[in-house]
C-alpha cells in the first residue's frame, strides 16, 4: 500500500511539473509613443533580448509592440528608421506582433492629405492605448522602453 502511494505521489509530481512548464507561456507588451530612433531601437533591443532569454530557459514568450502618437512613425513604409529591422524580426520571431494605433493613423492621415502607408508587419487595432490597456488585463506584463 505504501508503494502504491509513493508511486501515485510520484506520477502526480511528473504530471504536474510537466504540465506546469508546458503552460508557462509568458506574455510582454511594450509601448513606443515617441518618434526617437533611440527609443524604437532599444525598444527592438529589449525584444530581442526578452525572447533570447526565454528561449534559453526553453519558455515560450508571446510578444507585443504597440506603436501610438509620434510613435506611430515607427511603422511609417516611408519614414521608420527601423523597418528593416521590423521586418527581419518579424521573420525571425513567430509570436511578435506590430500593432499600430488607428486613432493616431487617421489624425496622421487627415495631416497628410492623403493615407501615411505603414509597413506590412504594422496590424492596426482601433486604439494603441487601450490595446495596452486589454493586453495587460489579459495578463500581459508591461514595459515601457
Amino acid at each position: 500500500m505504501r508503494i502504491q502511494i509513493i508511486i501515485a505521489a510520484f506520477i502526480v509530481a511528473l504530471t504536474g511539473f510537466g504540465t506546469f512548464a508546458a503552460d508557462n507561456i509568458h506574455h510582454v507588451a511594450f509601448h513606443v509613443d515617441q518618434n526617437d530612433p533611440k527609443v524604437m531601437n532599444m525598444t527592438l533591443n529589449n525584444v530581442k533580448n526578452v525572447k533570447k532569454y526565454y528561449d534559453a530557459k526553453g519558455e515560450k514568450v508571446v510578444i507585443e509592440v504597440v506603436a501610438y502618437g509620434p510613435g506611430l512613425m515607427m511603422y511609417s513604409e516611408a519614414k521608420s528608421p527601423v523597418k528593416q529591422r521590423i521586418a527581419a524580426m518579424a521573420l525571425e520571431i513567430s509570436d511578435l506582433k506590430f500593432s499600430a494605433c488607428g486613432n493616431t493613423h487617421r489624425k496622421m492621415s487627415k495631416k497628410a492629405g492623403k493615407k501615411v502607408e505603414l509597413i506590412s508587419e504594422a496590424e492596426m487595432v482601433p486604439s494603441g492605448v487601450v490595446q495596452l490597456i486589454a493586453l495587460q488585463e489579459e495578463g500581459y506584463s508591461y514595459v515601457r522602453p
